[in-house]
């Protein structure tokens, strides 16, 4: 499978690299030159155990870069980026809302069904109403008609995040429509269980 992941912080990073361990090709888009170069360059910008060694195992199964267009040559897109706090102490949103309006931009050029993934961390309604409403105005299409949208929050610990990848203790995804929900169940899931 095609996978493109936005933002390769910690879980964007983590979460391509057990994709393309699993044997997919990952396109990690991240706004930052330097990260990207780090990327493709087979080297770790953040540390984690074992991640130096997966990505070099790994190369020629991922690659990195700032054009949010490498998403229409994907499958399935996971939205990774930072939601930080803001000093009221709520979250800012501002990654999330820049990401998926660049996707929606990039899948107005495309014409197959692709599936776009919430992983950052927000609250409850938030891809409905937020990321949908901006896919679908930068798009010109209708979710769950021309792509599918889905939540899947992530739940991996700083020092064991490649342990936790490959080793869940529990997957949670938010699926609205029954398209996706067959699409979850025989393709997404199983990529990210392989074992299953």
């Amino acid at each position: 499978m095609k996978i493109s992941i936005i933002g390769s912080g910690y879980v964007g990073l983590i979460t391509g690299m057990g994709f393309a361990e699993l044997g997919n090709e990952v396109t990690f888009i991240d706004i930052d030159e330097k990260m990207v170069e780090a990327i493709n360059s087979a080297t770790p910008p953040i540390f984690e155990r074992g991640l130096k060694e997966l990505m070099q195992k790994n190369i020629g199964r991922y690659r990195a870069t700032c054009d949010y267009r490498s998403t229409i040559d994907t499958d399935i897109t996971f939205i990774c980026v930072g939601t930080p706090s803001k000093e009221d102490g709520s979250i800012d949103l501002t990654y999330v809302e820049d990401a998926v309006a660049k996707i929606g931009e990039a899948l107005k050029e495309k014409n197959d069904f692709h599936v776009v993934v919430v992983k950052s961390t927000v609250l409850p309604g938030t891809t409905e109403e937020v990321v949908k409403p901006i896919i679908e105005q930068e798009s010109g299409k209708s979710a769950f008609k021309d792509f599918g949208l889905a939540m899947n929050p992530e739940f991996l610990r700083e020092g064991n995040a490649i342990e936790d990848f490959f080793n869940p203790d529990r997957i949670v995804m938010g699926i609205k429509d029954k398209k996706l929900s067959v699409y979850w169940k025989r393709c997404i899931l199983r990529l990210i269980v392989p074992n299953l």
